[in-house]
């Protein structure tokens, strides 16, 4: 069940109508409450309003607020056309439903116009003096409300605000993947030993779909219990098709249904214990601003910012835990993550082979690149003098006057304009 649960969960995470399905059932108890209390309560402020007042009040504070829930959610969806067009469509799942603010926001509307619509089907020949404060404060909230969701919405999309949010998901996600500080043996491949042949493949059932996590610690408790080994096959983020293998299993009696439901597949990727997500959306964000169609270096300038913290972030970590032990040293699961040379590749050589034409982004890139040489350890240095000498290899080629290839050749942390390269 635990695949289930998860994959409900990440479900309710991406969703913005969970929020104010809420705030449906909330209102509904709350009302009830504030109504059986309006009664026995010996003081509130007076009221100004007569009933038929009160009502049209009301009507005006249930108006406010359907048209509030419709704007905002015609305009959010408008707005997420736009910005999943010009940057990339993965945001909407990754960043847009996933924002509180938004989502508490909508709640706060159908909240307000349910707790309206029951305060006037109750205005007979008197007033409650609680329910109409309490709606009118609801209503006053919600038009609060709405005028911060627009400043807020407008802020949200901007590309820089979107870079950064899915920078920050993904140092989360690295730091919760690689919790440990690099190590010496990360200086050489993880030497494992030989295990030799799988003694059974069990194959993936159901409909073809992404891996999206995996609960190790079930994995490793169902490897002591059969006293083997479990191989992983896929990585997180793989798509895998029915029939394709999922597990390799050696020794022991393995519990086939327990090891399908330490895995949990989605129909797309998600960010939770992807490490390398978070690099593909902000590399797809970058290398569609870098094409003929956009062309707005600008925004992969930006891209570049947000990679550099990311590979700052992994550069540090020790990334050669595949193989999972229990707690007597026992080999039990082997469980495949990117590793260093992943990252770089993922980080640069797209980036590189749509922007090098152009002077931030060749400038950005070394800048870049320089800087993680300067400050990581020495094992991570060999890749990034790769991605350094192909960088160099590729403006030779694009720039053919000497004075352009000289000024592409300068580490910019700007792109252009931070260094002139002259004192």
């Amino acid at each position: 069940m635990w695949n289930r649960w998860y994959a409900f969960a990440s479900y309710v995470r991406s969703s913005l109508w969970i929020v104010p399905f809420i705030a449906l059932l909330l209102e509904q108890i709350v009302f009830r409450v504030i109504y059986a209390l309006d009664a026995r309560i010996t003081w509130v402020p007076p009221w100004p309003l007569g009933v038929s007042g009160t009502q049209a009040a009301l009507q005006t504070i249930i108006t406010l607020n359907l048209s509030f829930i419709v704007f905002t959610f015609g305009s959010m969806l408008i707005a997420i056309q736009v910005a999943s067009g010009q940057l990339t469509p993965r945001i909407i799942a990754t960043t847009l439903l996933r924002d509180n603010a938004i989502r508490l926001t909508v709640g706060l509307f159908v909240f307000a116009l349910l707790f309206a619509l029951g305060a006037v089907a109750r205005i007979e020949t008197s007033v409650p003096h609680v329910i109409a404060w309490m709606a009118t404060i609801l209503g006053f909230a919600s038009m609060m409300a709405f005028l911060f969701i627009i400043d807020y919405a407008a802020r949200l999309l901007r590309p820089v605000s979107i870079l950064w949010r899915v920078g920050e998901e993904g140092i989360a996600v690295l730091k919760s993947v690689y919790p440990n500080p690099i190590k010496d043996t990360d200086v050489l491949p993880s030497p494992g030993r030989q295990l030799g042949t799988r003694d059974q493949i069990v194959t993936h059932q159901g409909t073809s779909a992404i891996m999206i996590a995996a609960n190790l610690d079930a994995l490793v408790a169902e490897a002591c219990r059969a006293d083997g080994v479990i191989e992983v096959m896929p990585r997180i983020g793989d798509f895998v098709a029915v029939g394709e293998p999922i597990f390799g299993l050696r020794g022991g009696t393995f519990d086939e249904r327990e090891l399908r439901e330490s895995v949990a597949f989605g129909p797309e990727r998600t960010i939770e214990q992807d490490s390398t997500f978070a690099f593909r959306v902000i590399v797809d964000i970058a290398i569609k601003a870098l094409s003929k169609a956009i062309n707005d270096p600008t925004t992969a300038v930006l891209s570049i910012d947000q990679l550099h913290r990311l590979l700052r972030i992994v550069g540090g970590r020790h990334l050669h835990d595949e193989q999972i032990k229990d707690g007597g040293g026992q080999l039990r699961v082997i469980f495949r993550t990117p590793n260093w040379d992943d990252f770089v590749q993922l980080a640069c050589r797209e980036i590189r082979l749509y922007g090098a034409e152009n002077f931030q982004i060749a400038r950005r890139l070394r800048a870049m690149i320089e800087n993680l040489v300067a400050t990581l350890p020495e094992s991570r240095h060999p890749a990034l003098r790769l991605e350094l000498d192909l960088l160099d290899r590729t403006i030779e080629k694009l720039y053919l006057l000497p004075e352009d290839l000289v000024v592409a050749r300068i580490a910019d942390t700007q792109g252009l304009g931070g260094s002139s390269g002259t004192k």
